[in-house]
């Protein structure tokens, strides 16, 4: 038997990053939402213990991929050590803060608990998920949520404000650069001014949830001044879509993935131009909707 599945990317519409920890991590109160758009993974049965391909030559195929890891976990947790092959077919960009390595991970869990007949329920892919990294476990949840701690503790949006979110047209573009996680965060730390203290991130969220406003109103990243202080191509193209389009623009997680709610898709074409045209051919650019 083989199981396939899709392992959407995500975004954050909302990423306020409160404080240091005092094991290095950062607390943050988040919304985020799985795209339509995202990679396939792929599990067969194997012959020999956990192996991975992928199509991205880019990609390492190794321990060190989240897909193998993910297993290695999943194999401690349950004791299930049967062999299988993955096969990753990659569309989302690696550095983009689209959380693709993340998804893969999830990605496998389930895919690995299907093989297996089931041995973890909910509550157990969600604590092996959130062992394997602080965005993991948004990606069992299927929907718009709201992330909280290190990005381990998930609870679902209120339904009316989620309502607000599914369906919403994006486009997702990335320049030819990637954006380590790590750095942002410690630039973050470095910078020490563009934290947003836990209760006024709590508050604005509220504020947003509580109202009718339209999804534009949620967008917030107080990880942008960081990475936009370093990689300038990011806010002067942001500013000139906003200028030129008029559309919410934001810088997803980390970057350097940013996107734009384009409403209707009608500013599609004249964003992706432009785009092109500022970032090169080499940019990355999809068109998706949030689920």
């Amino acid at each position: 038997m083989a199981v396939s599945l899709f392992s959407p990317a995500k975004l954050n519409l909302y990423l306020a990053v409160t404080g240091r920890r005092a094991d290095g991590f950062h607390d943050l109160v988040s919304v985020a939402a799985p795209l339509d758009f995202g990679d396939t993974l792929e599990a067969r049965p194997g012959r020999d213990g956990f192996r991975l391909e992928c199509d991205d030559p880019g990609i390492p195929a190794d321990g060190t991929n989240l897909v193998l890891r993910a297993a290695a976990a999943f194999a401690a947790a349950t004791g299930w050590r049967q062999p299988v092959d993955f096969r990753l077919t990659k569309r989302v960009p690696a550095g983009a803060g689209l959380g693709g390595g993340s998804s893969n991970a999830v990605a496998a869990l389930r895919a690995l608990n299907e093989l297996a007949g089931g041995p973890l329920d909910a509550a157990g892919l969600a604590a092996v998920a959130a062992d394997l990294g602080s965005d993991c476990t948004l990606f069992l949840a299927g929907g718009p949520v709201v992330l909280r701690g290190r990005g381990e503790r998930v609870t679902p949006l209120p339904a009316a404000a989620a309502a607000r979110l599914r369906g919403q047209r994006v486009l997702v573009f990335k320049p030819s650069f990637a954006i380590a996680t790590a750095w942002a965060y410690g630039r973050l730390a470095k910078r020490g001014a563009d934290y947003l203290a836990a209760p006024a991130a709590e508050a604005r969220l509220a504020a947003w949830v509580g109202s009718a406003a339209p999804a534009g109103a949620l967008l917030f990243n107080n990880l942008q001044p960081a990475a936009f202080e370093k990689y300038l191509a990011l806010p002067v193209l942001l500013a000139r879509l906003r200028a030129e389009c008029g559309v919410p623009l934001q810088m997803s997680g980390s970057g350097s993935a940013c996107f734009a709610l384009t409403g209707d898709g009608g500013a599609v074409p004249a964003l992706a131009a432009r785009i092109r045209e500022c970032w090169g051919g080499a940019a990355f650019v999809q068109a998706a909707r949030l689920a």
